[in-house]
């Protein structure tokens, strides 16, 4: 329906809507009931046994889930490219994921895009400086989160709002 251009713009936009219905899909699936059993099997397994959920059931539902969503992923990446290498299963790109979800912050719906966007202005930035080392930065980066930012850089700004805008009561 669309020609492809030279510089990747239908490409983007076609990414974009698909990552748009997916965000959407995701946000409702984790504002649901079946969400909230997730999240209670998540914080204590025993009492959602205790409590009659079928834990296993959910569990393979929702890995099911997260395996569809990282095809069509995988599909996206062929489609806007047009071919796949073998260097696509490499350790890098695993690693680059898992940083971006680390620094965002897990367990949260808006995490991933937060740290995507750190994690690749970043590693811009820091590749133009150094094309060997720019992998140092991102690591001491992700060291200091972990460290100091449980909730990840989302977190922080999320702590860094409250206190900044924290309305102290009159005496």
């Amino acid at each position: 329906m669309f020609d492809y251009d030279l510089y990747g713009r239908v490409n983007y936009l076609y990414v974009l809507g698909v990552l748009f219905v997916l965000f959407w899909l995701v946000r409702r699936i984790v504002y649901s009931p079946f969400g909230q059993t997730l999240a209670g099997i998540r914080e204590n397994v025993g009492r959602m046994h205790a409590i009659g959920s079928p834990v296993r059931l959910r569990l393979v539902v929702v890995y099911t889930i997260a395996a569809a969503i990282s095809g069509v992923a995988g599909a996206l990446f062929t489609q806007t490219n047009a071919y796949v290498t073998l260097g696509v299963f490499d350790f890098d790109n695993s690693a680059g994921v898992m940083v971006m979800l680390i620094l965002g912050g897990t367990g949260r719906l808006y995490g991933a895009f937060v740290g995507a966007v750190i994690y690749m202005v970043l590693q811009d930035y820091l590749s133009k400086e150094s094309q060997q080392y720019w992998h140092f930065g991102i690591g001491l980066l992700l060291v200091l989160t972990v460290l100091f930012a449980r909730r990840g850089l989302l977190g922080l700004f999320e702590d860094a709002g409250t206190l900044l805008f924290r309305r102290n009561p009159k005496p």
